[in-house]
């Protein structure tokens, strides 16, 4: 019987055939195979006349794959869609058996958390069949997005040339907005401290309400002018405290703990975890080296739980072993487990020679904080220090870790800084302190990092795990925000943007309407809610305000050149197209002028040297626009685009005698054959 297994990554496909064996063919989708068409409706692949039905169709440049998948299914007896265990994967394996007619066919639907060979073999013992809720929650998802981004994006481009929006991108833009229209806004306070340093002793003046802050130098003097030589301690107290361990990592806290303690991106982030979980070449096996990373559940399994304690204990002690703890958040949909490794075993030590620098850092950060959520707290001593002086009250603190528990495997990322104390008691008595006032003022909302973001975008509902990466990338590459020592900054445009689809689209473009959504999802993956019938709702109350933004959203200025047309004495503008920014006449359309580029182009030095292959041109120097070889100079037959030759140096006029081929001087003074590897086999010949 052969039976025919659809992944969606060519790599997993290689690691579950090795566990499947020689009875299964394995085959990659390489993602979504069709998508909403580019049709209807202004573009939005929904038949509108008919409830809003979907219209689909193969993504461009995936034909051959359908093509193979198809020939592939026709052949099996059996066939199994084991796409990613989440919405999008379910929706891909729908989209499969609409595509590959396969409806007459024995077909099931496969999940694994894992690939693992005690997953896969346990995962293909128990399939069951498409779960037609996840498929609408997705595609309402799909259609809802392609709505507000075709419409949003195409109405921004022609009004104030921002490139596009997004129900969840521009919310996330607009968190970054009003957070840097607070500090624009801020206006700071000043604000006083004093300090007395003894030998061995720093203690703050301590300030207990609003009331008592000392607001300018005048009240700073009057403090430091009262204070009298002694200083009495009135209080030393030192109390034991436990840190316990984080939980395991969920997708957002993965994003949130790489950022802050490897400098990695969302987006790197996860491209490099799907990698250990799709399966690493370990020796002569590839294995899934990690669990699904799309999750938003702590919990862990007791296939790991338990040998992971008892790893803890042969390891470190009984002393370390934890006790598991699992929260939940409102939002999440515990689908699947957190991501943790998928074998104790496989220490980052051991595997570190197969994975890359990257692999290496997520797979070891993951690893221990799998690790340490089953360990025992550490155990901190702290200790308060308060010296009296008349009315006025000085605190010093302090802290040792006494007991490391989970910090044993997880102390590379989160440190505790001991700070020491003189040994003193209650009643003691300092003097000789040297009395510094200093001047400080109050700071506004910090901008939010990367990691800061995306725990925002979670606490409020908005989008899910698996958008948070795509999201912040989106808001990089259309450049609504730039990026200084690691915080977000809105550009101009970004601002422009968020300004405008507020004047237009404050009911939608918000974090209510956005985390509302969120939960109308969540309910029609559950219950199977008529999910169309929400398209069309959303349908109904977006398009007037699309009508209402059309007509009256005021069209951003273009940019003047300081230069007149001349054709019509105009005013030269600079304008945008699909190819980069030109300079064109503002009389458009009744004048059509553009500046042509060749007028501010560098003539290119020709060496009057023929070129051998066209026999046309002639090599001039060229200088390298873009690339890693950027202003780099290199050498090119003028006949370009016709003839593609580009030379090693520059051309010295005299061939090889070995091959014919030019001679060319190179960078460091030498001068060799234009083609080496031609000239070494003449003079092997």
């Amino acid at each position: 019987m052969k039976k025919l297994v659809i992944v969606e990554s060519p790599s997993k496909s290689k690691t579950i055939h090795q566990y499947l064996g020689s009875d299964f063919e394995v085959l990659s989708s390489k993602g979504h195979i069709r998508d909403l068409a580019i049709a209807k409706a202004g573009g939005l692949g929904l038949d509108i006349e008919n409830g809003f039905q979907p219209i689909y169709a193969i993504i461009k440049g995936k034909e051959g794959i359908v093509k193979e998948l198809k020939k592939a299914a026709s052949n099996a007896d059996e066939i199994y869609l084991a796409t990613d265990p989440d919405r999008e994967g379910e929706a891909i394996s729908w989209h499969l058996k609409e595509v590959l007619d396969i409806e007459n066919k024995p077909y099931f639907r496969v999940i694994f958390n894992e690939v693992t060979r005690s997953a896969i073999e346990d995962a293909f013992k128990s399939p069951r069949s498409i779960d037609d809720n996840l498929v609408s929650s997705q595609e309402t998802r799909r259609i809802i997005d392609r709505i507000i981004g075709f419409k949003l994006s195409k109405l921004l481009q022609n009004k104030i040339k921002s490139k596009s929006a997004g129900r969840v991108q521009s919310v996330a833009l607009k968190i970054l907005v009003e957070r840097e229209k607070e500090i624009q806004a801020f206006v700071p306070e000043e604000f006083w401290k004093i300090k007395a340093t003894f030998d061995s002793l720093e203690a703050d003046l301590k300030i207990n309400s609003k009331k008592s802050t000392i607001h300018n130098e005048a009240e700073a003097e009057k403090v430091v002018a009262s204070l009298k030589p002694s200083y009495t301690v009135s209080r030393y107290e030192t109390k034991m405290r436990e840190r316990a361990s984080k939980p395991a990592f969920i997708t957002s806290t993965l994003q949130q703990e790489a950022s802050n303690k490897l400098n990695m991106s969302g987006q790197r982030t996860m491209v490099v975890a799907q990698k250990l979980y799709e399966g690493v070449q370990l020796g002569k096996e590839t294995v899934g080296l990690i669990t699904y990373m799309r999750t938003d559940s702590t919990r862990l399994s007791q296939t790991f739980v338990q040998p992971a304690m008892s790893y803890v204990e042969s390891t470190y002690g009984k002393k370390y072993v934890g006790k598991p703890t699992f929260t939940t958040s409102k939002n999440s949909q515990d689908a699947h487990e957190a991501i943790r490794p998928t074998s104790v075993e496989y220490t980052p030590e051991s595997i570190e020679k197969h994975l890359t620098k990257d692999e290496f850092k997520i797979y070891q950060l993951i690893y221990r904080r799998a690790l340490a959520s089953l360990m025992s707290a550490a155990q901190i001593s702290g200790t308060t220090l308060e010296l009296t002086n008349g009315e006025h009250v000085f605190e010093s603190k302090a802290q040792e870790l006494i007991f490391d528990g989970y910090l044993k495997v997880y102390g590379d990322y989160e440190k505790v800084e001991t700070i020491e104390l003189p040994p003193l008691k209650e009643n003691d008595v300092l003097t000789g302190a040297n009395v510094e006032k200093s001047q400080h003022f109050t700071q506004a909302s910090p901008r939010y990092t990367e990691a800061k973001l995306i725990k925002t975008m979670e606490a409020l509902g908005i989008g899910r795990p698996s958008t948070y990466a795509q999201t912040i990338a989106t808001l990089k590459k259309r450049q609504y925000v730039s990026i200084e020592e690691k915080k977000f900054i809105p550009s101009e445009q970004g601002m422009l943007t968020i300004e405008n689809l507020g004047s237009f689209f404050d009911e939608i473009i918000n974090v209510d309407y956005t985390a509302n959504m969120e939960t109308l999802l969540d309910d029609i993956a559950t219950s199977g809610k008529d999910h169309l019938k929400i398209v069309e709702d959303f349908y109904t109350t977006f398009m007037p305000m699309v009508e209402k933004a059309n007509k009256e959203m005021l069209k951003k200025a273009a940019k003047l050149t300081g230069e007149k047309c001349p054709l019509c004495g105009s005013p030269m503008v600079e304008r945008e197209s699909r190819y980069g920014t030109f300079e064109a006449c503002s009389g458009y359309p009744e004048c059509k002028y553009i500046k042509p580029k060749d007028e501010t182009r560098e003539v290119p030095v020709d060496t009057g040297i023929l070129c051998p292959s066209c026999k046309k041109g002639t090599f001039v120097e060229r200088m390298a626009k873009k690339g890693r070889n950027k202003g780099n100079v290199f050498y090119a037959c003028n006949n370009f685009p016709k003839c593609k030759n580009i030379l090693r140096g520059k051309p010295t006029g005299d061939n090889c005698p070995n091959c014919d081929h030019p001679m060319v001087t190179l960078n460091d003074g030498s001068v060799v054959c234009n083609d080496t590897e031609a000239c070494l086999e003449n003079k092997t010949a």
